[in-house]
C-alpha cells in the first residue's frame, strides 16, 4: 500500500518565520508531527511518502504513485489544503483528511472522501483495516481521549530534517484551563494526559539518531498542565538525558503560572528549556475575566516576565486586542506592558473565535460572528464583530505593530531582555550554519535594512557588555526583521471579510455527515449567508 501523506503550505505570516529562515538557511520552522506520528502507527509493509510543501513542491508523480492520500493541517493551512485536495480529486485518488483543520471545519472540504475527526491513536486502526478490506467509510470518529501511552515514536526517516529549523515532540495533549477564545480543551479536554517519560527519552533518541543537534520544541500547549508529573517523572528524566546525550536546547508553551513554582523553574532550566511561549493576552483584569483566563489575574505580570528571565528562559508571548472591555486606551497599555517587559516575541493579534469555542457560540447567539476565523489571529483578520467596532480595532492594532515592531523600540526591547536574562548553561554549540547566518545579518541586517543604525549598535553594546549573549542578540535581531517585514505586509491590506459558508453547503453537510459536530453549528452566523467559498 502506498500512502502520500501531504502537509500544506503556511502563508507568510508571523508565525511562518519566513524571513528569518532564509537568514538560516532553512525552508521550515517545524515538520508535521502529525503525520509523522500518523506514519509510526500505518503497518510496517507499507510505503510512506511525506510531502510537506513547504519544503518541497507536490509532483503528478508523486500523487499517480499513491493507492491514498492522507492530508493535515491547521486552519491556516486551508487555502493550501484546498489547492491539494482538488488536485488530488482530479487525478482520481482517494482523500483521507485529518487534523485540527478537519476536526473544525469539515463543512468546508467536500472534495475529502473520509475524516478523521479526533485523535488518531483512538481509530486510526479502524481506518486501517477498512483501507485492508477495501470497505473505507465516510467518517471516522469516537468520542474517547487517547491514551498517550498508545502514541509511537514519529517516523523521522521519510522526512528531510536539514530543511527545518526545530524538530517537534509531544508530551501532553489536553490543558486544566478553558478560556473562552481557545479550542484547545474543545478538541483535546481538560484533563491533561502525558507521555511516560521513557517514551520521550526514546523519542530524543530517535531524533539524535536520525542525526538531528539543534532545537527541539515541545509542541504541547500547555506543558505544566499535569504538574506533578512534569516535576517528578519528566524533567528529572531530561535532566539526566542532557548530561549523557546533550546540549540539545528545548522551547515550549505553558502558563505564566510557573513563575509562581521555583522549583520547577529550575528544573525546567536544567532540563534545558530557555524559551516558553505564554499566554499574556492582556494586563487589564476585566478582559482576563471576560475570557476567562483566571490564571493571569491578581497577578503582577511584568514581575512574572522579569522572574522566568532572570532564572535563564526566555519569555515570548501571545496578546489580544479586540475584547469587550478593550477602550482605545487598551492598544498604548499593551505597548506599554511589552516594552516595559522585554517581551521581544509579542505575538498581537486580534480576537478571533475559532469553531467549537465557547467565544465562537457566544459571538453567534450574539449575532456577532462573521464567519470561519483564518486560523491565523496576526494576520490583520477577525471573525467577530467587536465593541468598539472593525475600523477602531484595526486602526488601534496596526498602531500597536508599529509601536512594537519598528526598529528603534524593538531593539530597545531587545536590550531591556538582555539585562535580565541569565545565559543558560545548556547551551547548543555553533555550527557553520550558524557563522554563515551571521554573515548573513551583516548585509541583510547591518547594510541593506532599515534597522542597520540599531542592528550595528545592539552588536557593540552586547558584545561589550554581554559577550555570552551575543548569539542571542543576533537570533533576535534576525526575529524582529521578520516580525517588521510582516508588520508592513499587514499595515498595507484592508479589513478582510470573514469566510462563510452558504445555507445549501450547510444543509449538504448536515445530510452526509449527520450527526453535524459542534464546531459546524458554531461556523455559520445566524444573521450571514453571503457565499465565499
Amino acid at each position: 500500500m502506498n500512502i502520500l501523506m501531504i502537509y500544506p503550505t503556511f502563508l507568510d505570516s508571523f508565525w511562518s518565520y519566513t524571513h528569518a529562515l532564509n537568514i538560516y538557511g532553512r525552508k521550515a520552522l517545524l515538520p508535521p508531527l502529525g503525520l509523522l506520528t500518523v506514519a509510526g502507527m500505518l503497518p510496517k509493509d507499507w510505503n510512506k511518502r511525506l510531502v510537506d510543501l513547504n519544503v518541497r513542491d507536490l509532483t503528478d508523480a508523486d500523487i499517480q504513485w499513491a493507492d491514498y492520500v492522507f492530508i493535515s493541517g491547521m486552519a491556516v493551512q486551508r487555502e493550501s489544503a484546498h489547492v491539494v485536495t482538488a488536485r488530488c480529486k482530479a487525478a482520481g485518488k482517494k482523500i483521507i483528511g485529518g487534523g485540527p483543520l478537519f476536526s473544525g471545519e469539515y463543512a468546508l472540504f467536500l472534495d475529502v472522501d473520509t475524516f478523521v475527526l479526533n485523535e488518531a491513536e483512538t481509530t486510526l486502526h479502524k481506518l486501517v483495516a477498512d483501507i485492508t478490506a477495501g470497505t473505507v467509510k465516510r467518517i471516522y470518529r469516537n468520542r474517547d481521549y487517547a491514551v498517550m501511552s498508545t502514541s509511537p515514536v514519529p517516523q523521522w526517516d521519510i522526512l528531510d530534517i536539514n530543511q527545518y529549523a526545530a524538530m517537534g515532540i509531544q508530551y501532553t495533549r489536553g490543558c486544566p484551563y478553558d478560556c473562552e477564545f481557545c479550542n484547545v480543551t474543545a478538541l483535546l479536554g481538560r484533563n491533561p494526559r502525558t507521555k511516560a517519560a521513557t517514551q520521550i527519552i526514546a523519542e530524543l533518541d530517535a531524533l539524535l539518531a536520525a542525526g538531528w543537534r539543534g532545537r527541539v520544541f515541545f509542541v504541547d500547549d500547555n506543558l505544566i498542565g499535569n504538574r506533578p508529573a512534569v516535576k517528578k517523572d519528566l524533567l528529572p528524566a531530561l535532566v539526566e538525558w542532557q548530561k549523557r546525550s546533550g546540549p540539545i536546547p528545548f522551547n515550549t508553551q505553558l502558563t505564566i503560572n510557573l513563575a509562581d513554582d521555583k522549583e520547577l523553574t529550575q528544573l525546567m532550566v536544567d532540563a534545558g528549556f530557555d524559551q516558553v511561549f505564554v499566554g499574556i493576552e492582556t494586563s487589564d483584569p476585566d478582559a482576563l475575566a471576560e475570557c476567562s483566563k483566571g490564571q493571569n489575574r491578581n497577578r503582577d505580570l511584568n514581575a512574572n516576565v522579569k522572574t522566568l528571565q532572570r532564572a535563564g528562559i526566555e519569555v515570548q508571548s501571545g496578546f489580544i486586542v479586540g475584547f469587550d472591555h478593550d477602550t482605545p486606551k487598551t492598544f498604548q497599555q499593551q505597548v506599554d506592558f511589552i516594552q516595559r517587559s522585554g517581551i521581544v516575541t509579542a505575538m498581537v493579534g486580534q480576537l478571533h473565535a475559532p469553531p467549537g469555542t465557547r467565544l465562537a457560540s457566544r459571538m453567534w447567539l450574539e449575532g456577532r460572528l462573521r464567519g470561519h476565523s483564518s486560523g491565523n489571529n496576526t494576520d490583520g483578520s477577525t471573525n467577530i464583530i467587536p465593541k468598539m467596532g472593525l475600523e477602531v480595532l484595526r486602526k488601534g492594532y496596526e498602531e500597536v505593530l508599529e509601536k512594537i515592531f519598528s526598529p528603534k523600540p524593538a531593539y530597545a526591547r531587545i536590550k531591556t531582555f538582555l539585562r535580565e536574562f541569565k545565559v543558560p548553561k545548556i547551551r547548543r554549540p555553533l555550527t557553520t550554519t550558524d557563522f554563515r547566518a551571521v554573515l548573513r545579518t551583516l548585509w541583510v541586517l547591518g547594510v541593506k535594512g532599515p534597522e542597520r543604525l540599531c542592528y550595528w549598535n545592539l552588536l557593540f553594546w552586547t558584545l561589550f557588555t554581554r559577550p555570552k549573549s551575543l548569539p542571542v542578540a543576533i537570533r533576535l535581531a534576525v526575529c524582529v526583521h521578520h516580525y517588521r517585514i510582516m508588520w508592513q505586509v499587514i499595515a498595507g491590506q484592508p479589513i478582510q471579510d470573514a469566510l462563510m459558508l452558504t445555507e445549501d453547503v450547510v444543509e449538504k453537510v448536515k445530510t452526509e455527515l449527520s450527526p453535524p459536530s459542534e464546531a459546524l453549528e458554531t461556523a455559520v452566523p445566524r444573521s450571514v449567508s453571503l457565499a465565499q467559498v
